[in-house]
């Protein structure tokens, strides 16, 4: 697979979220988060963005703030297969050959790890990013997905073999936290969004796992910062008291 000429970052987002209503218009340092995580998105430089937004209001936020956003169905089972949908809409000629996608709950981002994850993607079919772990807490913490890669030692590339919320591997040596950003090879997204879930990714709820059961290769690059995920009142004031702070 040659190296990428064209991405395109699509960005997932929908009100529906039980923790944190309307959560894509939740103020941070007096924006939107969709906007924020728009705007990250742009820093990073990488080429085209598009919000896949699941609601009107979402797309009139990132409209509002001069930003390109397509509608999708809300009723989507997963973040994959709305960006497909919006892919879809937006290139259906297929102009674009490597497809990233960028949560939209992700407002603290450093826009060069969307970088990185683009240029470690030529030669798999998709690629992603990890953090080495350096709490006990979040070891032992199911909700901190943990990546078990094939890298050699002081390597900061690898091979994704699996992903779970169990602390592993084990044995002495570093554990990575999954930070949840992906590109795709345009084929492969197809191919992934076709495919029915699989046995591993519904006994992990990880989505993932469906790529790596079917056969798929993930690169993996080790970077030196996790953003703060927003799923719940305090990390939204966390994303908040962070971004305000450079303004």
């Amino acid at each position: 697979m040659s190296a990428t000429k064209n991405p395109i970052i699509l960005i997932p987002a929908r009100m529906a979220s039980t923790r944190l209503p309307n959560k894509p218009l939740a103020m941070i340092a007096g924006l939107p988060m969709i906007v924020q995580v728009w705007q990250r998105a742009m820093e990073a430089d990488c080429g085209r963005v598009v919000v896949a937004a699941a609601e009107q209001e979402i797309a009139d936020a990132v409209q509002a703030a001069g930003g390109e956003a397509i509608l999708t169905d809300p009723d989507l089972p997963s973040g994959s297969d709305r960006i497909f949908q919006a892919l879809m809409r937006v290139d259906g000629d297929g102009k674009h050959d490597a497809i990233i996608n960028l949560q939209g709950d992700l407002p603290t981002l450093d826009p060069q790890i969307v970088k990185t994850v683009v240029d470690i993607l030529p030669g798999h079919d998709m690629s992603t990013l990890v953090a080495e772990i350096t709490t006990p807490e979040e070891r032992d913490n199911p909700n901190v997905v943990k990546a078990i890669l094939s890298m050699a030692p002081q390597a900061k590339t690898g091979r994704a073999l699996y992903f779970t919320r169990a602390t592993a591997p084990t044995g002495e040596g570093p554990l990575y936290h999954h930070i949840g950003i992906y590109a795709y090879q345009r084929a492969a997204l197809e191919k992934f969004v076709s495919l029915p879930p699989s046995p591993l990714e519904q006994r992990e709820r990880l989505e993932q796992l469906r790529g790596l059961e079917a056969g798929m290769s993930i690169a993996a690059a080790c970077v030196d910062t996790v953003p703060v995920g927003v799923d719940a009142p305090d990390d939204l004031a966390l994303a908040d008291r962070l971004l305000s702070a450079k303004t």
